[in-house]
């Protein structure tokens, strides 16, 4: 949930030339993290669980190349990505993963 607040806060400073470009597929895919985590909980099946948790790093992975772009691009400035909170995810998800194969 952390990842999706903070993923907003940080596209607020985008152009609004990418209002439906980047900033829209930043944060879909910062609030596909926790979705797609909650949806393989809510599945209450082992498999469906891994399968989405495979899908919501999937997704940690491309907003992390997008905030990368929007960074070298100069749309938004580096102080501003959440990447103390990217890193976290990165660290658990891969954890909750390997403790489900």
């Amino acid at each position: 949930m952390t990842v999706a607040r903070e993923t907003y806060r940080s596209t607020e400073s985008l152009p609004g030339s990418e209002r439906y470009g980047l900033c829209s597929q930043m944060r879909r895919a910062g609030v596909s993290i926790p979705s797609n985590i909650a949806e393989g909980f809510g599945r209450e099946s082992r498999a469906d669980l891994l399968r989405f948790l495979k899908i919501a790093r999937g997704s940690l992975y491309e907003l992390r190349t997008q905030f990368q772009l929007s960074v070298d691009l100069d749309l938004i400035p580096s102080d501003t990505v959440p990447f103390d909170a990217l890193d976290e995810c990165d660290r658990v998800l891969p954890g909750l993963i390997r403790s489900m194969q």
